[in-house]
């Protein structure tokens, strides 16, 4: 990711691994979990990879057995190895598993109330 990437992003990534699964139509790919915040994620580009960049996917995030995040992403960059997506559609149970995630990873509890303010403001 370029500087300027990061300079326009408003949300804070928080590292986190848990089995991750990106499908798309009939396709479905087990992928690598880099990070997530509460606008989108970065993944590991899968091999073989086939997606078509134009439309939508749905990740399936396994935060713990029981306990998914599930959201509607679209593909915003493919940087050699990684797959950027970003949050088109995610449900009230996810968000707020989500979020807690993100709260229990963010120490700064105003930073958290921002980025909340401008997921739901953006």
């Amino acid at each position: 990711m370029t500087d300027n990437h990061t300079e326009r992003r408003r949300f804070k990534r928080v590292a986190f691994d848990a089995k991750t699964i990106l499908n798309q139509g009939d396709q479905t790919w087990t992928v690598q979990l880099i990070d997530l915040s509460l606008k989108g994620l970065l993944i590991e580009k899968p091999s073989p990879w086939g997606g078509d960049t134009n439309e939508r996917f749905m990740v399936d995030i396994e935060l713990q057995e029981g306990i998914d995040v599930v959201m509607e992403v679209q593909l915003t960059h493919d940087d050699h190895n990684h797959l950027g997506f970003v949050c088109k559609h995610i449900e009230l149970d996810s968000v707020t598993h989500l979020r807690r995630l993100i709260e229990l990873n963010i120490a700064d509890h105003d930073e958290l109330e921002r980025e909340l303010g401008a997921l739901m403001g953006g």
